[in-house]
């Protein structure tokens, strides 16, 4: 216990919450001795963030058609630039926990009705205060008739939107235990509005950097906000984020000193760069998965006999080894990873089975070759996994012809369009929200199409149901359903999650606890690391 205490003491010192003195006091209390407890002091001190600096991080995303609009965001590079200028009601923290935002706090009676209170002098960055109306107008913007926001799936349940004194109301058509996780959605940063109405293009936040330049798909920069409202957060000057797509100009950077931090280092040369003593690999295990979605309406994938053929025509190990060289974890074809609450564990791990992929493909009587879209874009390696799949594949007598496509422009003109393609998900905390941005049959982002099958009916009642159920058993029947569900009827072949692995500068420093619902500390490491 007093271990513990003295942790959460040089905690609260590391972040300024007290001062030198009462730290050693309350170490002197705890029965340290004297020298012992200006030794802890010191080195929590040391550990203190410092201010100052410009951070320079490479992403593995972004693309010429990339806006500012949130409502368009789709990959890291834009997901980075939203929290960097941007807040939103929740957050999840770096420990993995919800926490209120700009939202000082939630509640509901029934999870129907829920109410937010906003925090109180909170501004944007051209000096407007922060008020519920907003909030009111972001979300609306959103959840409007001819809106083509990503965000619009999660938020299909809200029947009403109302101001009440400080706080906002949402009113919905069902109960949903989670909805306050998805008020953390990085699609949902509160803009400041004029007459009911937001400017999604003009990059004015609550955040803890002002934007001062946005190109698409090459760099975006920031100014830290002087009046930023988060006590011991936004420790840099500046921040830089520069689109370096080709993972060894990304990596090459990390080690000449361009940048400091960058995400998706290929697994193939974590052991080279940890080997550099400038520079130190970050891995965190979370929801991150490779997908390779078939469009369940358009030929041949509208055929379950051949989504079957291809799911079981799969060795699932070799890319777990091959690509990830074991970073990972394998794939059920459905999107519940074993790190997120009520994941099934007890369904069967589907595996390479030849003879039930040949039995299922002649039941499709498909014939000819499918064409697979793969592009470095997706995932270091998405190349190669598709030559893996074609390879084993043509074992069970499938043709897949593999089609390298470009990077720029890959998720505007290739994902979501193409019949089947590669593709990645960073995932969600919860399996109803990751249900509600890629599954339900209403959410933009549904990239298999499966929306009309008797089990994507029985799928969409399901997610309803669920979200409303507060008896947790109850609840995990249901999840465990959905679960089998898409792995049996649905057009996601989901053969890995991977690890999120990330190359540090040695200058660099952050708490312990560090975020994994997204790369980068949860995309929050501007706000939350400072250089040592």
């Amino acid at each position: 216990m007093k271990d513990l205490f003295l942790k959460l003491q040089a905690n609260r010192l590391t972040n300024g919450q007290i001062d030198r003195r009462q730290f050693i006091t309350s170490a002197l209390a705890a029965g340290v001795v004297l020298p012992a407890a200006l030794s802890l002091a010191d080195k929590a001190m040391a550990a203190a963030p410092k201010q100052g600096g410009k951070l320079r991080i490479g992403s593995a995303h972004g693309s010429t058609t990339d806006s500012m609009d949130p409502g368009t965001y789709e990959n890291g590079f834009t997901l980075n630039t939203g929290f960097l200028y941007g807040n939103c009601l929740t957050e999840v923290d770096n420990t993995g926990e919800l926490v209120p935002e700009l939202a000082e706090s939630y509640d509901s009676s029934d999870a129907k009705t829920w109410s937010f209170k906003l925090r109180k002098g909170i501004e944007f960055h051209n000096g407007k205060t922060l008020t519920p109306e907003d909030v009111v107008a972001t979300i609306n913007y959103h959840r409007g008739d001819d809106s083509k926001s990503a965000a619009k799936g999660l938020l299909s349940a809200i029947t009403d939107i109302r101001v009440d004194g400080d706080s906002v109301v949402f009113e919905l058509s069902g109960a949903n235990a989670d909805f306050p996780y998805l008020m953390s959605d990085y699609h949902l940063i509160i803009l400041p509005s004029k007459d009911g109405k937001i400017d999604p293009l003009a990059g004015i936040g609550t955040g803890p950097y002002s934007i001062e330049s946005f190109e698409p798909g090459v760099r975006v920069a920031g100014k830290r906000n002087p009046n930023y409202w988060k006590e011991g957060r936004a420790h840099f000057d500046e921040v830089e984020i520069l689109s370096i797509i080709d993972v060894t100009a990304r990596q090459n950077a990390l080690m000449n000193g361009d940048v400091d931090l960058i995400d998706r280092v290929d697994a193939k040369t974590v052991n080279l760069l940890s080997r550099n003593p400038a520079i130190s690999i970050l891995e965190k295990t979370g929801t991150l998965h490779y997908t390779m979605p078939m469009r369940v309406d358009t030929p041949p994938f509208d055929n379950l006999h051949l989504r079957l053929a291809i799911k079981l025509a799969v060795k699932r190990q070799e890319l777990l080894d091959k690509i990830l060289l074991g970073h990972g974890a394998l794939g059920n074809d459905h999107p519940i990873s074993p790190a997120m609450p009520f994941y099934a564990a007890d369904i069967p791990q589907r595996e390479f089975d030849k003879d039930k992929a040949i039995f299922h493909y002649k039941k499709s009587g498909h014939s000819g070759t499918l064409q697979l879209s793969t592009s470095e874009a997706a995932f270091a390696g998405a190349v190669d996994a598709a030559q893996l799949i074609a390879a084993s594949a043509r074992e069970c007598g499938i043709d897949i012809e593999v089609v390298r496509e470009p990077k720029d422009g890959y998720w505007s003109n290739v994902w979501n369009k193409k019949p089947w393609c590669v593709s990645y998900w960073g995932g969600r905390p919860t399996a109803d929200w990751m249900y509600a941005a890629a599954y339900v049959k209403d959410t933009e982002w549904n990239e298999t199409a499966w929306r009309d099958t008797e089990a994507a009916k029985r799928f969409n009642e399901l997610v309803i149901a669920a979200r409303a159920e507060l008896d947790p058993v109850k609840r995990a029947a249901m999840y465990r359903e959905t679960q089998l569900l898409i792995r049996d009827d649905g057009g996601a072949l989901l053969p890995m999650f991977a690890n999120y692995i990330m190359g540090v500068s040695k200058k660099l420093a952050h708490e312990d606890a560090v975020a994994a619902n997204w790369e980068l500390d949860g995309a929050k490491a501007a706000e939350r690391w400072w250089f040592a």
